[in-house]
């Protein structure tokens, strides 16, 4: 299969949570890139389309959407790249970028 994302996918395996209205799932991250995961959860049909996905590891939090579901593993898109991660698109964002 040929490999259409922009981003290359790192291969982790760890725990993490899908956080939604107050509900909390476990769920095995299995790799992640810049702009998406892919997650692994008990029963798909209890994840919502958008959720926080929580990183156990060092607890950093990202917004998902779902892109694709495959029996228990789910692929997602993240709502936004956090600005530390985002490459500079504008020659004022380059200036800024390389200012700090």
């Amino acid at each position: 299969m040929e490999e259409r994302r922009k981003h290359p996918r790192t291969e982790i395996n760890e725990p993490g949570y899908v956080s939604s209205g107050g509900s909390v799932i476990s769920c095995v991250v299995c790799n992640i890139s810049v702009e998406g995961a892919a997650i692994e959860v008990p029963n798909p049909a209890f994840v919502p389309s958008r959720f926080r996905l929580v990183l156990a590891k060092d607890s950093s939090v990202r917004e998902c959407r779902i892109a694709w579901i495959q029996k228990n593993r789910i692929g997602v898109s993240f709502a936004a790249v956090p600005q530390e991660l985002r490459l500079p698109t504008t020659d004022d964002e380059l200036i800024v970028s390389a200012a700090i």
